[in-house]
């Protein structure tokens, strides 16, 4: 199922669909925001990850000073 859902003529269609949606001077500007929140999302899900591993440390570090 999943790999015929990005063929070049898939792509194809959604780049006119977009372009005709949103016009071409906006286009970049909203690939840029895109990216943008791509970032921060992968960037908070790291943190999450962090902060349950420190979660996970914190109660070992408390038993040993006990």
């Amino acid at each position: 199922m999943l790999e015929n859902l990005l063929r070049p003529t898939h792509l194809l269609l959604l780049i006119i669909a977009a372009l005709l949606l949103f016009g071409p001077s906006k286009l970049p500007e909203l690939g840029r925001s895109f990216g943008t929140m791509l970032k921060e999302f992968k960037k908070g899900a790291r943190g999450d990850e962090d902060e349950q591993k420190s979660q996970e440390v914190q109660p070992v570090q408390e038993t040993n000073k006990s």
